[in-house]
């Protein structure tokens, strides 16, 4: 670990391996050792964490795994979610400006490309009273990852048909973070979820969702502000919490 590296003006601290990012930039958290725009990266994450304890696969040394630590003080609890729109946001940018245009983002944050998973976030959250205190923001992307042991998830070179240099797309990716994150600071919200829900995978289209258990057809119509996925059903309206349901793919 290289603590007190500036990277953009960040605090750095780059493990070659380590479990968690998430769980490192707790730990610097909990010890006060870590400012907001603190970052923490990794060539290999040995127990990555997905939504809810879902794992995250990703070939030493080919892929972006860090986590950001913010203080997003500025937001209410029950707006968190506006978080989350605005880091899907940010990598979807990067994703997008690739040349991958037809990117999307999977509720609640996913990145998606022809049905394919190409990267994932995980954001925990501290909570101070009614407003967050702090946010770690972990996020996992395939970049020169050609196997993988599920056929749903592809990367940027797969799709791209070339590799490209990590560190370049990790300095990249902080810079529209930042952007993002500022949008978020300012008070637009509203154009952060506009955006949020035009790249929002399936979007007002009729598909089959796995729901206790059964395949219904429904229609993504939006997202709550408290995160929870809204679905037309046999002409109702009902919310989703994550797990909740399933996407037929």
């Amino acid at each position: 670990m290289l603590p007190n590296t500036l990277f953009m003006g960040q605090q750095l601290y780059f493990l070659p391996v380590c479990e968690s990012t998430n769980t490192e930039a707790q730990q610097l958290l909990s010890k006060n050792e870590a400012t907001e725009g603190c970052l923490v990266l990794t060539a290999q994450q040995t127990k990555g964490r997905g939504q809810r304890g879902n794992t995250w696969e990703a070939a030493p040394g080919k892929n972006i795994t860090l986590s950001v630590v913010l203080a997003p003080a500025f937001l209410a609890v029950r707006q968190q979610f506006f978080l989350n729109m605005a880091v899907s946001l940010a990598v979807l940018d990067l994703v997008r400006g690739l040349g991958l245009t037809q990117a999307q983002i999977k509720w609640p944050n996913d990145l998606y490309f022809e049905d394919k998973k190409i990267g994932g976030i995980l954001i925990e959250n501290t909570i101070n009273s009614y407003t967050l205190q702090h946010s770690i923001v972990g996020i996992g992307l395939n970049v020169n990852q050609l196997q993988f042991q599920f056929p749903t998830a592809t990367s940027l070179a797969a799709s791209l048909g070339y590799e490209l240099e990590v560190e370049v797309l990790v300095v990249r990716l902080m810079e529209l973070l930042e952007k993002r994150y500022l949008e978020l600071r300012t008070g637009k919200t509203a154009k952060l979820k506009y955006e949020y829900l035009q790249a929002l995978y399936r979007y007002q289209q009729t598909h089959p969702f796995l729901i206790d258990g059964q395949q219904m057809l429904g229609q993504i119509v939006g997202v709550g502000e408290d995160g929870r996925l809204a679905l037309e059903l046999d002409h109702q309206l009902r919310y989703f919490a994550f797990k909740e349901i399933t996407y037929v793919i």
